[in-house]
């Protein structure tokens, strides 16, 4: 049996985020990181748009024979993980799994309030899915939960001007949008691989009773852990501690801001679809 990377996916930067962490609690298996950036952002796109590249891209990563994927982006998980887990999967192999990261974090987010009130800031493709609300009534079906879009972050952010007054703008803008639905809102989930290059600005515009909760260690714990429970799934995972980054864009351009996301320097090669 030959071994491959576990495949992580995102459209573009975000799931550089999610894939340090789960680099930092694995660190014996390798990865291949995709970004799609030349067709990105995913979070205005259509349902129908977002399945066809993320269905593409999944596929791609199984010719590498990544046995499995995860969509380390929140618009590809809320608007094409299923169709892909119900109707893709048994026609191209049923022995693959895709994974997103909507699922790990409806799971426990209900344990981190008091009040009952969770706060969702997200693109506009993730809050008009609906899939939060959906996903975290079957954990805790008491729970309100209230959605914000913010579709100026994910430009500012990989235009690298979120560390200016512009951006503060912008946050403060959202965060006052959100509270203004509920203010018993006292957890708000990062809905967005991005925005946890934000959470200082976002916890500094909050009052400080409210906790705010980014994806990447949860999606991480609960990889670690779903490895544990499929061991059929793990011993399909190459273990040699490399990675391997690749883009559908300028590799120079996705070096240059890839660095901001996953904290330290990398190179990339250039994938045409």
């Amino acid at each position: 049996m030959k071994q491959q990377p576990i495949g992580i996916f995102d459209s573009g930067y975000g799931g550089l985020t999610v894939l340090k962490e789960i680099k930092a609690k694995l660190p014996g298996y390798d990865y291949l990181y995709l970004g799609d950036n030349s067709r990105s952002p995913y979070g205005n796109r259509s349902f129908e748009t977002v399945y066809e590249y993320t269905l593409q891209c999944v596929k791609w990563f199984f010719k590498q024979g990544c046995s499995l994927v995860i969509l380390a982006c929140n618009t590809a998980s809320a608007k094409a993980l299923r169709t892909i887990q119900q109707n893709d999967l048994a026609k191209i192999d049923p022995a693959k799994r895709v994974l997103g990261v909507i699922r790990p974090t409806t799971e426990i987010i209900g344990k981190f309030t008091k009040t009952g009130n969770i706060g969702i800031l997200a693109t506009n493709g993730t809050v008009g899915s609906e899939s939060y609300p959906i996903e975290i009534k079957k954990f805790f079906p008491g729970i309100k939960v209230f959605q914000q879009a913010c579709p100026m972050w994910v430009p500012l952010i990989e235009n690298n001007e979120f560390d200016n007054a512009g951006a503060d703008y912008f946050i403060t803008k959202y965060i006052t949008e959100l509270m203004q639905q509920s203010p018993d809102i006292d957890t708000i989930l990062l809905g967005c691989t991005h925005y946890p290059l934000l959470i200082d600005k976002i916890k500094n515009a909050l009052p400080p009773t409210v906790t705010v909760v980014s994806q990447g260690e949860i999606v991480a714990n609960s990889l670690a852990i779903y490895l544990q429970n499929h061991p059929q799934i793990n011993e399909k995972c190459s273990k040699n501690g490399q990675i391997s980054f690749y883009t559908t864009d300028s590799t120079e351009d996705f070096d240059n801001h890839a660095a901001i996301f996953y904290g330290s320097v990398i190179k990339s090669s250039h994938l045409s679809l």
